[in-house]
């Protein structure tokens, strides 16, 4: 079929069957689809959607546009897992999550992103150690793999491009949001990494790419329907974003944090929560516990131990980076010339806080990205950032401390963070930081 008929198909809200949709797929791939016409298509969906049949179709079309890691060769003594989050600010848990599950008897190749718009990137953060190889080629990521049990890297050239290069598209034409192309963007990737189990973290209030619950909660329906219809046992936790996750936001910092968190520092609950839920729920689905509160105790024994910690600094060093970032991390974490605590105007507690604004104040320090091609300064940030009913003002802690390079850039910081944040004279109710589990 020609691609224009396809997309009046579609268009006029008819069901295209697997074959078709294939088609057009490789026709994105090898650019016999015009961008032109892959917009069209783009919008087609936008407006008249999808079944979950075509969602399935088009996910593993995507997924076999590229290579489709395996891992069988290796005789790995245990599950392939791994995690993907929606994005937001603060998020680190990839950063803990990938030593732990490592530490509990998973293998982790744990393939991540960079930051765009206000939304952190795992890639960035540990592209901000020294030498750390993010992408590696396939020998060296198999060898990581087997021998330390976890790899974060980044995506190469050849995993899911035909998704490469629509989502670029969609980029452009509004089409983004659309919850069938969302799926099949996400998914395809993960299902190209070979996993054996997979959770998905899916944000929602203000500092989410999806604000809104009930439309997180219909993208983490469509995640876990697609995923196993294509084979995939996986399961999604709805999280909360309105506050940042964590005391820090910035590549550095971040990393700085979790560094603490491993060697057995005081950690952030909510941050620590969200981690150990996702480990938790890893480890049934991957059959390697037989319920959440094994899993649970599990997770708490590999950081408790420190066993986690030798994961990650054993990744580390197999990926290029210091053998020694645990016990020195400042040695080698880049630092900013200018500290400078940010306080309220007035004495209260926190009573809201537009998250997505915090995390836009990175991104003006430089720490983030507003297109794909921008450069990252990862000393830039945020740290001892307060959460909801913290007590603040001028003589009690501050907002947060704002790390820059020059005054000019902190002060400018400092305004955007104080129209971030409610003060008020009463804490606000605390909802539920897990709203919900999906799981077919």
């Amino acid at each position: 079929m020609l691609p224009q008929e396809l997309i009046r198909k579609k268009r006029d809200g008819a069901r295209l069957d697997a074959a078709e949709i294939g088609a057009f797929v490789r026709g994105i791939t090898d650019g016999s689809v015009s961008e032109g016409q892959a917009a069209a298509f783009a919008m087609a969906v936008f407006f008249r959607g999808m079944t979950l049949e075509e969602r399935v179709a088009l996910t593993l079309a995507m997924r076999d546009s590229g290579t489709v890691m395996r891992w069988d060769h290796l005789d790995l003594p245990g599950p392939v897992v791994d995690k993907h989050s929606t994005g937001g600010v603060g998020d680190k848990v990839s950063l803990i999550l990938a030593p732990a599950l490592a530490a509990c008897g998973g293998f982790v190749p744990m393939v991540s992103g960079r930051g765009l718009g206000h939304t952190g990137g795992t890639l960035d953060k540990f592209e901000s150690i020294p030498g750390y190889r993010a992408k590696p080629d396939r020998a060296t990521l198999e060898r990581v793999v087997k021998e330390v049990g976890c790899a974060v890297i980044g995506a190469t050239d050849d995993i899911a491009p035909a998704d490469r290069r629509l989502y670029a598209i969609r980029d452009v034409t509004a089409t983004v949001e659309t919850i069938d192309l969302l799926t099949s963007s996400i998914l395809s990737k993960k299902l190209a990494a070979g996993l054996d189990a997979l959770v998905m973290d899916v944000k929602f209030g203000s500092g989410a790419f999806l604000p809104d619950i009930a439309k997180a909660r219909e993208l983490a329906d469509s995640l876990v329907t697609v995923a196993e219809g294509a084979g995939l046992p996986t399961v999604a936790l709805l999280t909360d974003m309105n506050e940042v996750l964590g005391l820090t936001a910035g590549n550095a910092l971040e990393m700085r944090e979790c560094i603490d968190i491993l060697r057995g520092g005081a950690a952030d609950s909510r941050l620590y929560e969200v981690t150990a839920a996702q480990a938790a729920e890893l480890l049934v689905l991957a059959g390697l516990v037989p319920d959440a509160a094994e899993g649970r105790a599990r997770f708490d024994q590999a950081m408790a131990s420190g066993q986690a910690a030798e994961r990650f600094a054993r990744m580390v060093h197999a990926l290029g980076g210091p053998a020694d970032l645990l016990d020195a991390p400042d040695r080698y974490l880049d630092v900013t010339p200018v500290v400078q605590p940010v306080f309220a105007e007035r004495a209260g507690v926190v009573a809201a806080i537009d998250v997505r604004a915090v995390g836009i104040a990175v991104v003006a320090l430089g720490g983030g990205r507003t297109k794909t091609t921008d450069p990252i300064d990862f000393a830039v940030g945020l740290a001892d950032v307060a959460g909801l009913g913290a007590s603040v003002g001028p003589a009690e802690r501050p907002l947060a401390v704002v790390h820059a390079r020059s005054a000019a850039q902190a002060e400018d910081a400092a305004a955007l963070l104080r129209r971030a944040f409610t003060v008020a004279d009463t804490a606000p109710s605390a909802g539920p930081l897990i709203a919900d589990r999906i799981r077919l």
